[in-house]
């Protein structure tokens, strides 16, 4: 697909927890969570799912940038399984950042290389021939570029991280896997064993927690949030570190977002399943009233971030 902008965010895998190469599958597209950003000839890929194996392949095909950084949200399968065939990271000359949760460059290489260790893989990181810069998470807000990042801490089973980006005076919300309702699961299982004072304060803390999230992506231009539930299949799976796509929505109008993508979609759902869930999106937001734009973040998707 041709771009005919500098500055953008491209989506090349937008499935949550396993690839979904099926042709029921490719007008959203079937590869898990990578997604690039584009500034001033600064590259930013935040998560290293299957996607990132194409992308990898284009970068190969131009000559003209030589460095990149990958921020990770966690270390899940569904979003480092592309980095072992990522082939920058095979050749000499290229410059790989990787960030992601840890408490030291140490661990997060080796949260990294665990997936390619014998009997998991043929070759391990130390068959990567560019030169590969593991950075601790004490590098917060961390700078590369164009781009400014903080992080913030999500509702996902581990340490997971969700990423508040500035850049050219755009904000850009990423969190691939987050459960907004996380609480509200908590006082639902708790309930018979606490007493009116308990379920008050937990009330609280339910709606103080709430708030406080929706002041972390407030306002921001593009949010990329996990949408990967119905209803129906979130009331089986609550407590998997996953949204309903109706909380989403929800969460986003009370920021004032202005663009949402739904993202990190279940592989369980085809192409007409998520456009249904995009259709009774818009009517939510319709209903509600808002102005803001909801999205299915498909694979090969572009945003002009100038035109923001």
């Amino acid at each position: 697909m041709k771009v005919d902008t500098l500055n953008y965010i491209r989506f090349w895998g937008v499935r949550g927890s396993y690839p979904a190469p099926f042709g029921s599958h490719m007008r959203v597209g079937g590869n898990t969570s990578c997604v690039e950003l584009r500034a001033d000839d600064h590259i930013l890929i935040c998560d290293g799912g299957s996607g990132i194996i194409p992308l990898g392949n284009s970068l190969m095909a131009q000559q003209d940038i030589k460095e990149l950084t990958i921020i990770l949200t966690h270390y899940h399968w569904d979003h480092i399984s592309g980095l072992p065939f990522f082939v920058p990271a095979f050749v000499p000359g290229w410059k790989v950042n990787i960030y992601g949760p840890g408490e030291n460059q140490q661990e997060i290489e080796r949260r990294i290389s665990g997936q390619m260790l014998d009997p998991y893989f043929p070759v391990d990181v130390e068959t990567w021939m560019a030169d590969i810069h593991y950075l601790d998470a004490s590098h917060n807000p961390l700078e590369y570029g164009p781009f400014k990042m903080e992080t913030f801490n999500v509702h996902h089973p581990g340490s997971t991280f969700g990423y508040r980006i500035q850049v050219h005076d755009k904000t850009i919300v990423y969190a691939s896997d987050n459960e907004l309702k996380f609480i509200e699961k908590t006082i639902e299982d708790r309930k018979d064993k606490l007493d009116p004072d308990e379920l008050r304060l937990m009330k609280a803390m339910e709606a103080e927690e709430w708030d406080n999230a929706v002041e972390t992506i407030r306002d921001a231009h593009v949010f990329i949030h996990d949408a990967q539930y119905t209803p129906e299949d979130y009331a089986k799976k609550r407590g998997w570190g996953h949204s309903c796509y109706i909380d989403t929505a929800n969460f986003a109008m009370d920021a004032n977002v202005k663009q949402l993508y739904l993202f990190h979609v279940d592989p369980n759902y085809n192409d007409t399943k998520i456009e249904e869930l995009h259709r009774a999106t818009v009517e939510i937001i319709r209903d509600r009233p808002s102005n803001m734009e909801c999205h299915i973040a498909r694979e090969g998707l572009i945003v002009d971030i100038d035109k923001l």
